[in-house]
């Protein structure tokens, strides 16, 4: 099958430190190559991804901002029109076209009539999304959690694939560390501050990692930043690399969320690496988490700290084993190439 995939433009695909939607992207359309498909990424050209062609000449918005500083607002989209006009010139060339992005390239396949296929990778209630559905009833939509489907209307739905991540990517096993781990934005919908109670009442280190929001810039100076002192610390951003050692020498990723997200990527990450997870029963959180078995499910900084002693009994092999079974990027390629053949591409 020739498939084509067109990103973001804010970052390479996939990212060097943060960019789950780019990371995503690079993990489906490398295991789609990998499967024997022929794969086309329209995305920035510092992206770099092996037996997979990338389209496009602009750099990324990260790294257009290390050339000419704070851009303008309406920088991307004068990247995203650079973008579209490589899809007008491809377009043709290809059985379905999976838009991860930008609104706009759905009105230039819909225009050519190409079988075209979304996801969504946000919450997809917000009336952007809503009036996208109503607009665009041919374009199907992939949810990636049941939470999110329940957003999106039965009409547009293909249907539901959870994401997936290279077996390989993570080792099992660290060194047991007694340190919380948090990664994620720095922003009122992650709840950071959920973390930093948890550890201030149980004793323990936390360790924060991610970017301040920039939809949210003064969140971290005014919630996260005063509580910082030898016990809680800022790391900043991390690597793919550091990633192995921050998530697999922790005793648990904190998923303190406090909106409807829709999966969470981070908590499969620690999976790979044998790490259960404290997560907040909100948005894809207990499809992803088995209660009890990959982490603990709860709804407050006090019921969290009441069930700590039990995430010091769940096995890491078993946490490990769980994601393989169930988080594979193979696993995550071949149900979505399935929807593809099942709606007409």
């Amino acid at each position: 099958m020739r498939i084509a995939h067109v990103a973001p433009v804010i970052y390479p695909v996939p990212p060097k430190t943060y960019g789950g939607t780019e990371r995503v992207v690079a993990d489906l359309a490398s295991a789609q190559a990998k499967a024997g498909h022929e794969v086309t990424v329209f995305a920035p050209c510092d992206s770099r991804l092996t037996d997979v062609e990338i389209v496009g000449s602009y750099r990324s918005a990260s790294a257009s901002s290390d050339t000419y500083g704070k851009l303008t607002p309406g920088f991307p989209a004068e990247l995203e029109a650079e973008q579209l006009a490589d899809l007008v010139t491809r377009a043709a060339q290809f059985d379905v076209v999976h838009l991860h992005g930008s609104a706009h390239a759905s009105g230039v396949c819909a225009a050519l009539g190409i079988p075209t296929f979304r996801t969504v990778h946000w919450r997809a209630d917000e009336p952007d999304h809503v009036r996208h559905f109503q607009s665009f009833p041919k374009e199907r939509v992939i949810a990636i959690s049941r939470r999110q489907a329940l957003d999106v209307p039965r009409a547009n739905l293909a249907g539901v694939v959870h994401h997936g991540i290279p077996l390989d990517r993570y080792a099992f096993g660290g060194s047991g560390t007694d340190y919380l781990a948090f990664l994620g934005r720095m922003t009122d919908q992650k709840r950071p501050d959920r973390a930093i109670a948890l550890a201030r009442q149980s004793g323990l280190t936390l360790k924060l990692a991610g970017p301040v929001d920039p939809g949210n810039p003064t969140y971290f100076d005014d919630v996260v930043k005063p509580h910082l002192d030898a016990a809680i610390q800022h790391v900043g951003n991390v690597t793919d690399d550091q990633k192995q050692g921050f998530l697999s020498n922790a005793l648990a990723l904190m998923f303190p969320i406090d909106w409807p997200e829709p999966f969470g990527l981070v908590m499969i990450e620690a999976m790979a690496c044998g790490t259960p997870v404290i997560g907040w029963d909100e948005g894809s959180v207990r499809e992803i988490v088995d209660d009890g078995v990959t982490g603990i499910i709860v709804n407050s900084v006090e019921e969290a700290l009441d069930r700590l002693p039990e995430i010091r009994n769940l096995d890491p092999a078993i946490i490990r084993k769980t994601f393989e079974q169930r988080f594979s990027a193979d696993r995550m390629a071949r149900e979505i190439t399935d929807l593809y053949r099942q709606f007409g591409a």
